[in-house]
């Protein structure tokens, strides 16, 4: 079965609505889907409805932002009931920061000769409790400051550059708190992208563990083949269950499309296992 359990919709930084992503996963062969919008739930409701009417299987998720050793991770919850009240008075206090942090941004490029970057962010989402980086990186691509997305990251919002701001998030534990709290798997996202000493790599995976998360993201759109089998033996490792996902945004951006990734490597124990039944 053809199971992407990591994508966004416009209700964080994704710029589809999320039918429209349940469409083009269902378009792209997928059998089960999850949206993992990042610290909101709005989009679930939906999610799970236009799943329904394509006959696609629907899991409900999160993307929760955490801090560890000083770096954000991404935490994402499968399964989760998504109205319930710890997790979601938790999600609104990440969304909090989220606006704090934008008018820093703004303040920022402003010192660096882009004026009123918060407002052009803006028209590039949906959700203005959600605003991110990637809603500025998108003005300033519009505006001609940069010739893609990854030079406005490269050049002004990613760690360490001229109008970086770094925020903390929830800490792991109340993240993982959180998902588990509202019924749901905690895994550790896209895992490859954190830029950590193998010993803060190892204390990640440690910490996440003794605090009752369940999986890592083995095949993700953000990973390389070579990754795929290094976090295959890390989930062994450490008796990890392993997801897969695209971590899909928008069509023609990210290594992979929804669905188009590879299956998990041999003797692995899905996330999944307990609610879906693959056929043999």
């Amino acid at each position: 079965m053809n199971i992407d359990l990591h994508s966004h919709s416009c209700q964080s930084d994704g710029v589809l609505a999320p039918a429209e992503v349940a469409a083009r996963a269902r378009a792209n062969g997928v059998d089960w889907w999850a949206l993992t919008d990042h610290d909101e739930t709005s989009g679930l409701a939906q999610a799970a409805q236009a799943a329904g009417q394509l006959g696609m299987g629907f899991i409900p998720g999160i993307e929760i932002s955490a801090t560890f050793c000083q770096k954000t991770v991404h935490i994402v919850g499968l399964g989760i009931q998504a109205d319930h009240p710890a997790l979601q008075a938790g999600l609104a206090d990440i969304r909090r920061s989220r606006f704090a942090r934008a008018h820093q941004l703004d303040a920022l490029l402003a010192d660096c000769g882009i004026e009123h970057a918060y407002a052009g962010a803006l028209q590039y989402v949906d959700n203005p409790d959600l605003i991110s980086r990637v809603h500025f990186a998108r003005h300033l691509l519009q505006a001609g400051h940069v010739k893609s997305l990854q030079q406005a990251f490269d050049r002004y919002l990613g760690e360490g550059k001229r109008a970086f701001v770094p925020t903390r998030w929830a800490l792991l534990e109340d993240a993982v708190a959180w998902i588990l709290a509202a019924g749901g798997k905690a895994v550790i996202a896209h895992p490859g992208r954190y830029k950590y000493t193998p010993q803060q790599h190892d204390a990640l995976f440690s910490a996440f563990k003794d605090l009752g998360g369940q999986a890592i993201e083995v095949v993700t759109g953000s990973h390389t083949p070579a990754q795929y089998q290094r976090y295959a033996r890390l989930a062994r490792q450490y008796g990890f269950q392993a997801s897969r996902g695209s971590d899909f945004h928008a069509p023609g951006t990210g290594r992979v499309d929804l669905g188009a990734m590879p299956p998990l490597p041999d003797g692995l124990t899905p996330v999944w296992a307990d609610w879906i039944q693959e056929s043999p």
